[in-house]
């Protein structure tokens, strides 16, 4: 399993406009590209990718939303299609448990903090991006199960950034130019990928000597 938590810092946190998500829905635009590219691939979706959203905009923060690829149904990988089924799960009530809006598609009332105290436990290792960390190619290979954790284009703030290292088990570093968070998650599935093929690759070969 790939996990991705991606903190929107202004994205809004009650249905807005999708003729706008760049504007008044609080750069929502660049959430729904994170979400295309965590699950999708050329016709299909990842099974074993996962992305989690917490919109801390307002009026009403926080609100996290959970996207499994294993279950989502009824999406396409283009910002308005993506932006209406966050735009609906939004319309929902949110709690502290998780509620389902659509077909892999949850909301609930969660904080930073209790995102990634439950994350923690699901996923092996916790990867904090950022461009000052190791390399990601010395440590691709060796990521189990990892939640990869980022910010939108503000990035994470001084005081977030405080409670994701708390956390997190390595920091991570794609690339020593600040890139956008889209970009980061076609990155980080590329090394996973490559690591993945280089692995059966090497599984052949010690099988047929």
């Amino acid at each position: 399993m790939r996990g991705f938590l991606v903190v929107g810092n202004k994205a809004v946190t009650k249905p807005f406009s999708l003729k706008d998500l760049a504007g008044s829905a609080g750069r929502m635009d660049i959430l729904c590209r994170c979400v295309a590219q965590a699950l999708f691939i050329s016709h299909g979706i990842r099974k074993d990718s996962e992305i989690y959203l917490l919109l801390l905009g307002k009026p009403d923060p926080p609100k996290a939303l959970k996207i499994l690829g294993s279950e989502v149904r009824y999406m396409a990988p283009d910002e308005r299609n993506v932006g209406g089924l966050i735009r609906k799960a939004l319309q929902m009530k949110a709690e502290r448990e998780w509620k389902r809006s659509t077909p892999g598609i949850y909301v609930a009332r969660k904080d930073l903090k209790e995102l990634l105290e439950e994350l923690s436990a699901k996923y092996d290792e916790i990867v904090y991006l950022r461009e000052d960390g190791m390399d990601i190619r010395e440590v691709a290979c060796k990521l189990k199960n990892p939640l990869f954790v980022l910010g939108d284009h503000i990035g994470i703030k001084e005081e977030d950034e405080k409670i994701v290292l708390k956390f997190a088990d390595r920091i991570v570093s794609l690339s020593p130019l600040s890139l956008q968070a889209d970009q980061c998650i076609v990155i980080a599935h590329y090394e996973l990928d490559r690591c993945s093929t280089l692995s059966k690759s090497k599984g052949l070969e010690e099988a047929n000597p």
